[in-house]
This record gives structure tokens, sequence and C-alpha cells, in this order.
């Protein structure tokens, strides 16, 4: 077995882990109903996806790595609930390459400073990005032309979440996107592009806990200083956003 296959089976045994089902879907309810439309943006090995699915969601899997991206293929295979689309999403159209860590695809990224930001950091040590693809390159908005506007968008792009949004000009109900304490600046930079589109409620999750780290919506500028206090070692979370501050309380 080879490296790579041996990433993506750790990862589906950690994401489809028994009783994480239960988990996803008791919290993900908030944000979507059945015949809702949800956009995951990295989709990975699909574990939001088959939450959505079970939701009653139409999904728009994203994943851009040709190889990972058999793992959502199979899975969701004669599902006519899920597209699947082979792309990055960004700011434009066009094509981006995408760095590949072979011994660790998770964290594939088409952000150069996010790898720079990783070298040398702790936690992230042995971190190689070792390989490299031209990828095709859409955007949130050409999905929502494509597919419809969503209810719900998950984005996790390792670093490139701000390139994301900036493709971005109709907000949906609800969205998260990944933060790392490697690189605050990124997501100081998506909050401002949120409140800009009119988000005003926001809260977060620390690493893969589905709990809610504030007993009630925050605004923008009081998420970003939390972030910028975080320790190092907090790593990554995710904050959500809200245009129902309702849908954000614990």
């Amino acid at each position: 077995m080879t490296g790579f296959a041996k990433a993506v089976g750790t990862s589906l045994r950690t994401y489809y882990a028994p009783g994480r089902a239960a988990v996803l879907d008791a919290f993900y309810a908030r944000f979507l109903a059945a015949g809702d439309l949800a956009f995951d943006v990295g989709t990975h090995v699909g574990d939001r996806s088959a939450s959505f699915r079970r939701l009653g969601a139409r999904v728009v899997a994203v994943e851009p790595q040709p190889r990972l991206a058999r793992a959502p293929r199979l899975i969701f295979r004669g599902d006519p609930g899920i597209t699947l689309v082979p792309a990055l999403v960004g700011a434009g159209p066009g094509e981006a390459m995408l760095r590949l860590n072979t011994a660790n695809p998770t964290v594939a990224t088409a952000s150069e400073a996010f790898i720079a930001a990783a070298d040398g950091a702790a936690g992230w040590e042995g971190q190689r990005w070792d390989a490299a693809i031209a990828r095709p390159v859409t955007t949130l908005d050409a999905l929502a032309m494509r597919h419809g506007l969503p209810a719900f968008v998950k984005i996790d792009v390792e670093g490139f979440e701000a390139a994301v949004l900036r493709g971005l000009s109709r907000p949906p109900r609800a969205l998260s996107f990944e933060f790392t304490t490697i690189q605050r600046g990124v997501a100081a930079e998506c909050l401002v592009l949120l409140d800009a589109l009119g988000y005003r409620a926001f809260n977060a999750c620390l690493g893969e806990g589905m709990a809610f780290a504030h007993p009630a919506p925050i605004g923008a500028q009081a998420m970003a200083a939390w972030i910028a206090a975080l320790p190092h070692a907090a790593n990554s979370g995710d904050v959500y956003a809200a245009l129902a501050p309702e849908r954000l309380r614990p």
C-alpha cells in the first residue's frame, strides 16, 4: 500500500468513525433541511457531504485532487443528489497550481503562503508538499449560477479561503470556513469579506469538535480578536457565519 493510500485510509477511519455521523447531523441540522442545496468546498473523503445528504440536502462536492476524489466517487456512486466537481474554487475562473502533500492529502493547497507559514511551525514538522498539478478554477458565483444558490457552504481549502470568498457576491444563509493559527491573517481577511457581504453573526468550533466556542453569536471584529488571541497549539477550527443569528446559538 502506498503512503497516499495509507493516508486516505486513515482519513476514512477518522472521519467515518462510529458515532461521528450522529454528531455531524445534529450540528448541521441547524443549517440544512430536506430540499436545501449545500456546497462542500474541499470535500476530502466526503464526511460532510454524507451528513448533508442524510439531512436531505442536495450537494455540490468540490474536490480538486484527482486521486483523492476517487473516495467520494465510490462513496456516493449512484446517488443523484451529489454532484462532484473536480476543480479548485477561487476568486476568478482560470487555472492554478495545486500543491500536493502525498503523505497527507488533507493539506493539499493552492496557497504558497500557507506552505511558507507551515514551514518550521510547531505541529507542522515533517509536512512536505512534494508534487504539484495544474487544476481548473471555478468560483462560488459560477457554481451558484450552474446549480442554484446554496443554503450553506463549507469551505476547507488550506489557506485559500479568502480567495474562495472573493468569488462570492450573493451570501447564502450560512457558511463556514476553516482557519489555522499559522495564518490568522487569512481568517481576518475572510471576516472582512463576510462583513461586506452582510454577515453580522459569527461563532466558531475548534478542531474537529462540533461544539460552538461562544455562548452566543459575536461580531466579525470580536471573532478576529478571539482568533488572534488563541494559543498556537489550538491549531485550527472553523468559523461559522449566518444571516440569522439564532442559527449560531449552541
